[in-house]
């Protein structure tokens, strides 16, 4: 079997970052897979599920909401590795088109306050596995560390 392309990208020189994972087209529309990578595979730990979880919520809830990119938002979910989040959108996109859009959904995960949405066992499998405080940590430091400022090495995946 052949590596499917994800598998082929050198984890061991890949930044924290927003990346264009693949391009797939049905149809006549395109959808772009972003690679939102929050930690540094196999040299940091990864996050654990209680914030992966939390950050599920809240970043779909944002995204799912938000005026300008809403109904191009398919899917927001976390890697299996905890190391990052998929966004899989409707459009011919480059990462650097959507570093606003993360930049506020980071935003408003940091400053978020109350009761996360669909934390309830009416609404969620495993609610009561939440952290919105170290939730709120990990976007303030993927903001100062990755997106305020972002550069050219976290935006394109590392060369093989």
């Amino acid at each position: 079997m052949e590596k499917i392309t994800s598998f082929t990208i050198d984890h061991l020189r890949l930044l924290p970052g927003v990346y264009v994972s693949r391009k797939d087209h049905a149809k006549d529309a395109c959808v772009t897979t972003f690679d939102i990578r929050m930690t540094r595979p196999n040299f940091e730990p990864v996050m654990n599920t209680a914030e992966v979880h939390t950050l599920e919520h809240l970043g779909a809830t944002f995204l799912r909401n938000d005026a300008e990119f809403k109904d191009k938002v398919l899917y927001f979910g976390p890697m299996g590795c905890r190391t990052g989040f998929y966004l899989l959108m409707t459009g011919d996109y480059g990462s650097q088109d959507i570093v606003p859009l993360l930049t506020r959904m980071f935003e408003f995960i940091r400053d978020f306050e109350g009761e996360v949405p669909g934390a309830a066992a009416k609404d969620c499998g495993n609610y009561l596995d939440m952290n919105l405080p170290m939730t709120k940590f990990l976007a303030d430091k993927y903001l100062k560390e990755v997106l305020y400022g972002i550069t050219q090495e976290r935006l394109i995946y590392p060369a093989k």
